[in-house]
């Protein structure tokens, strides 16, 4: 069975983005980039919301993304070539490759998903992200926590779920930033 692993940049404080909807502080190095792309090899679905999705979607859409180094190529073909679920009332279709718009998010389904995988499945975005630990599928949080508290944004973890974490794995990077890798107890 493949794990679903939610993963995030965060701020220090818990937040994904700032109250005015900014996340640029929570860039990558390149240090940081290819450590991410190691983890990303693994995963061989993304489930996403509108809105992580159409962030994401430059990956494949937007060729200046991919041209700007080989790390950057590097992630734009590990992206390309998993598939994409995207969860949306108001996408009629999808610029990108192996991509399907559902328009609930169907915890059983996901169940399946999980079951028949051959490889991992990453859920993007805190809003996705809220109904998947609430339906207890989460196997895995993949946090990066950026050297800043911004005060206040959108939240990278919900606040109505209880969980119970056990470290698996920590590095730190040059930049500052940490990565924290936690199983989610059953």
């Amino acid at each position: 069975m493949a794990k679903l692993i939610y993963s995030a940049i965060t701020s220090l404080d818990g937040y994904i983005e700032d109250e005015d909807g900014q996340f640029d502080w929570a860039e990558p190095d390149e240090e940081v980039h290819g450590f991410i792309n190691d983890l990303e090899r693994s995963v061989g679905t993304y489930l996403y919301g509108r809105r992580m999705y159409e962030t994401m979607a430059g990956w494949e859409t937007d060729p200046a993304l991919a041209a700007r180094s080989e790390l950057m190529r590097d992630f734009a073909q590990i992206w390309q070539a998993a598939d994409k679920v995207v969860y949306s009332r108001t996408i009629e279709s999808a610029p990108t490759a192996r991509t399907r718009i559902e328009r609930d998010f169907d915890p059983e389904a996901v169940r399946q998903m999980k079951d028949s995988a051959t490889s991992d499945l990453s859920v993007g975005g805190p809003g996705l992200a809220v109904d998947a630990f609430k339906a207890g599928l989460v196997d895995e949080c993949h946090l990066f926590l950026a050297p800043i508290v911004v005060g206040g944004g959108k939240r990278s973890l919900p606040d109505d779920v209880r969980l119970e974490l056990e470290l698996l794995d920590e590095h730190r990077f040059g930049c500052g930033m940490v990565y924290l890798r936690y199983r989610v107890k059953a």
